[in-house]
């Protein structure tokens, strides 16, 4: 009978195991070889050379109109930049970091006395932001943490993201 118990407890904690979710997942289709994001339009597209593999729908700096010009300004950059580096312990589930700001951003903030400000991500959403409603990020994009799980098994390193107006 305790052979049986111990049995019946080891297959729970089984079932269990194979019922949690990891966020990091698995991507084998075509590579990103570009992300676009239009940020009128709140979209961030994957493309593969023209093709788009994925859309999702985005929220931007809570100032969104305009390029990012200095840090605290709640603007998103636009421009042309490279995805440089990721965070699997984002404080916003998981994010991949965004090259900005670039020479010529730094050298239009300092010639305004300025710091171009920094640390622009692709991330995840806090659950005091899921209504969908407002922009509200500092400049980064925002999408839902289930999006945000796809992007980051789908973009790598060094794929060349486009943000525009």
């Amino acid at each position: 009978m305790r052979a049986q118990t111990l049995l019946s407890a080891l297959l729970a904690l089984l079932c269990l195991a194979g019922c949690s979710s990891s966020k990091f997942r698995s991507y084998d289709g075509p590579p990103v070889t570009q992300v676009v994001v239009m940020k009128e339009d709140r979209k961030l597209y994957l493309l593969n050379g023209s093709d788009v593999l994925k859309s999702y729908k985005v929220h931007l700096g809570f100032d969104p109109l305009g390029h990012k010009a200095i840090e605290g300004d709640g603007r998103t950059p636009e421009g042309n930049y490279l995805i440089d580096r990721r965070n699997p312990n984002s404080q916003f589930h998981l994010s991949i970091g965004i090259s900005y700001p670039d020479k010529d951003d730094i050298a239009r903030a300092h010639a305004l006395g300025k710091s171009p400000g920094g640390d622009i991500f692709i991330h995840g959403r806090p659950k005091k932001y899921r209504d969908g409603k407002r922009d509200w990020t500092a400049g980064c994009i925002a999408v839902t943490d289930r999006q945000m799980e796809e992007i980051y098994s789908m973009v790598r390193n060094g794929t060349p993201i486009s943000i525009q107006k």
